[in-house]
């Protein structure tokens, strides 16, 4: 027995090092980008050119050029807006969704949830030329709710919830209705507040795809002062030509925010993943 112990311990001390090692890895090739474009962002543009890590005089030209130049505080306020507008809009749709999946019963439930779930395989791009004309049609092109409304039905949100939904006892539910509430006083009261970690993982995840999206928002903004981080970035790359401090400064400065997004919320993200995923 002893050493079968110890046989099993050095195959899980083994597997925790090549786990570890596998983690450094996909560190490095996620931090070494990143440290090239801070590199790069630090140089003045005459040394951009230069594939060498070595900075002969470090400045913040590149970052006050991007700020004076351009309407990146702008572009921020309009993604912040757009952002947390899909994100709420996602987290109310698909938990009524997932809360009628989950907890009504009727006919054809089981085929209803399977048709969300191929939504899932269908690609956004597919939908692009639909959604132009609709919203080309309803006169909203241009504006915040043409880039905000296709993103909200999303597939993905509706199955975290289900899946964590379907977790919950449902004995609170019987007590609840035992006082006379309803479905939607139901929801409100009880599901809804037992639910923050789906709500805080799947609200995490849509504002960071809706902040990221560049394809959409592209096609459907053309006034500056309502553009996107991205878009914005992509209408003056052009401008700056070869200045690539000015472009790494200008992709540092849209990327700080996502960052500060999950360090701030990483624990909310696990908890809503996990939950969702070991409860279904």
């Amino acid at each position: 027995m002893t050493d079968l112990a110890q046989r099993a311990e050095t195959r899980v001390k083994l597997f925790n090092r090549i786990c570890f090692g596998v983690l450094i890895a996909f560190a490095l090739l996620w931090l070494v980008p990143l440290a090239w474009a801070l590199d790069t962002a630090l140089k003045p543009n005459a040394e951009t050119t230069r594939t060498t890590w070595a900075i002969s005089d470090p400045t913040l030209d590149a970052f006050s050029r991007v700020l004076r130049d351009t309407d990146l505080l702008t572009w921020f306020g309009s993604s912040l807006f757009i952002s947390t507008l899909t994100a709420a809009g996602t987290v109310l749709v698909a938990s009524l969704a997932a809360y009628a999946l989950s907890r009504m019963r009727f006919r054809y439930r089981t085929a209803v949830f399977w048709v969300v779930l191929a939504g899932i395989m269908i690609p956004g791009q597919v939908l692009i030329v639909p959604w132009f004309r609709e919203f080309d049609a309803l006169g909203l092109l241009n504006t915040w709710w043409a880039v905000s409304l296709p993103q909200i039905p999303t597939a993905i949100a509706v199955f975290i919830f289900k899946q964590f939904f379907d977790g919950l006892p449902r004995e609170l539910e019987e007590v609840a209705r035992m006082d006379g509430a309803g479905y939607l006083r139901i929801y409100r009261k009880i599901i809804m507040p037992l639910a923050r970690p789906a709500v805080a993982a799947v609200a995490i995840f849509t504002f960071v795809t809706s902040w990221n999206d560049l394809l959409w928002p592209l096609l459907v903004l053309s006034n500056p002062d309502i553009m996107t981080v991205p878009v914005g970035l992509a209408t003056v790359q052009g401008a700056f030509g070869i200045r690539y401090a000015d472009t790494m400064a200008s992709a540092i400065l849209g990327a700080i925010p996502l960052v500060a997004v999950f360090l701030l919320f990483q624990r909310h993200i696990v908890e809503g993943i996990a939950g969702s995923g070991l409860k279904g």
